[in-house]
């Protein structure tokens, strides 16, 4: 252990005992880490996108040989295992989208003025040298290489700092790297605590953050003062409207799918249902019969669907939510009450009478509960569904999709999942921003997913003569000339 360094101590979140741990960088551990990616950087970005893409899919392959391993690795990190095999897989898929992607995009582009006909401009995409990459626990391997993957197509080097709370899959993950001594220069994971994203933020050229409202803050605070650009991923309290006209069946299945998938703990999970009273005592009993045939992965965890808290903390924030909006009259139906097997477990929790005055549906929850409430018109659904400060993403559930998409519209927040919810999870195909205090900067989806990491230069070239000082002469008026 270096002198002066962190040791972090990790629980694991199935027993809530410390089995494993981990040395933050020192500051010049860091220092000299970065230096290095930049110095490298310049040999990077002078490699064809081709040359990038080809080692970008050798990567692939070391990374699918390891998939034994990093599974496990990722399995010990979350708790769960089926996801953790789906987040390996994920990291592959999106290799292989954005180097399929790339060649079409950041072309340059030349044209002729319009006004000026002796000037012709060509475009350049200039990437950042180096990009910072802060990730959270939710998905510890998605959402390290979400940002990193078309970062390092785009040219750049990357740095990412994954979170503290899930640390354990970081080593198989470098092992993958270090077998493509190309990458292995212009890529870097190390996990550490405050001060190593804090370190990061003031060294990099553009940062990448997914996280909380709060930690969003203090990341673009600090951007700001170093005067970089930051893309920030933050929370969401995603309500799910259902109309009269909706399906029961379908409506139920999805409002337990997207508020409790992955234990809830996923930005664009549903956290505020709104039911038509016409449809609202149906819809609730159904709810509570599915939500009570779901069971936790608890002792086996190959077994069961609920998950336990990846970070055992969050289950005292949901408890406190829970206590809160009991005892401003809302009523648990099933679920409720938080499982302690070492680790901490929740099962599907549904809550009735709730009202806005609960933080349970004004506030972030990231657990698997499900407040719902009755509205008895379509214009206080939609009032309702935009309150607050998030704008992460909604669902509308109707009858045809041409309803949900005429109710979809109305809806302040970035991605809307028509007849479905939380679809943003599964389709990245498409551009979209987060609005309110859900997110800041360029879409991580769609093209814009990787043109953020250029910055975009013109080259204007004149064909004619330039002009003279002359032709910006006071007396040039009196003789009717103009510039």
């Amino acid at each position: 252990m270096s002198h002066g360094s962190e040791r972090i101590e990790v629980r694991n979140p199935r027993s809530g005992k410390v089995d494993f741990a981990f040395d933050a960088p020192t500051s010049t551990e860091l220092t000299a880490r970065l230096h290095a990616l930049r110095a490298a950087q310049s040999r990077w970005r002078a490699r064809t996108l081709d040359e990038r893409i080809d080692i970008l899919r050798r990567w692939r392959t070391e990374w699918v040989a390891r998939q034994s391993v990093i599974i496990d690795a990722l399995a010990q990190d979350t708790g769960r295992f089926l996801i953790a095999t789906s987040e390996v897989t994920t990291v592959a898929g999106m290799i292989d989208r954005w180097t399929a992607l790339a060649p079409s995009l950041a072309v340059e582009e030349e044209a002729r003025s319009a006004s000026l006909p002796q000037i012709s401009y060509r475009s350049q995409y200039v990437p950042y040298e180096l990009v910072g990459i802060i990730s959270p626990w939710n998905f510890p391997a998605t959402l390290c290489f979400i940002d990193a993957i078309p970062a390092l197509l785009a040219g750049c080097a990357v740095f990412i700092k994954p979170s503290e709370v899930t640390p354990r899959f970081v080593g198989p993950a470098l092992e993958s790297i270090a077998a493509v001594p190309e990458l292995a220069e212009v890529l870097h994971l190390q996990p550490g605590g405050r001060q190593t994203g804090e370190q990061l933020v003031e060294s990099v050229d553009a940062v990448c953050f997914t996280g909380s409202v709060a930690t969003g803050r203090l990341v673009a605070a600090n951007a700001a003062r170093h005067f970089i650009p930051a893309f920030l991923e933050l929370g969401g309290n995603d309500p799910l409207l259902i109309t009269a006209t909706a399906d029961l069946e379908r409506a139920t299945d999805v409002t337990l799918r997207s508020t409790c998938l992955a234990t809830g703990q996923a930005c664009q999970s549903i956290e505020r249902v709104y039911v038509d009273q016409k449809i609202y005592e149906p819809f609730v009993a159904r709810l509570v019969e599915k939500a009570k045939a779901v069971e936790p992965n608890w002792p086996d965890i190959h077994q069961g669907t609920i998950g336990p808290f990846v970070f055992g903390k969050q289950a005292d924030v949901v408890a406190a939510q829970i206590a809160d909006a009991v005892s401003k009259g809302a009523r648990v139906l099933c679920g409720g009450q938080i499982e302690d097997h070492g680790g901490k477990w929740l099962r599907p929790t549904v809550l009735v009478g709730v009202d806005h005055r609960m933080s349970i549906m004004t506030e972030e929850t990231f657990g698997p509960v499900i407040p719902v409430m009755a509205f008895d018109h379509i214009d206080q659904a939609v009032a309702l569904a935009n309150e607050g400060v998030y704008g992460l993403s909604a669902g509308v559930i109707a009858g045809t999709l041409q309803e949900a998409e005429a109710i979809g519209r109305r809806i302040d927040a970035g991605g809307i999942s028509l007849n479905d919810g939380a679809l943003t999870a599964l389709c990245h195909e498409m551009e979209k921003h987060s609005f309110k205090l859900s997110g800041l900067g360029g879409s991580r989806m769609g093209p814009a997913g990787y043109l953020r990491f250029f910055r975009r230069k013109v080259l204007i070239r004149q064909h004619g003569q330039p002009a003279t000082i002359a032709s910006v002469a006071e007396s040039n008026l009196s003789k009717g000339k103009t510039p």
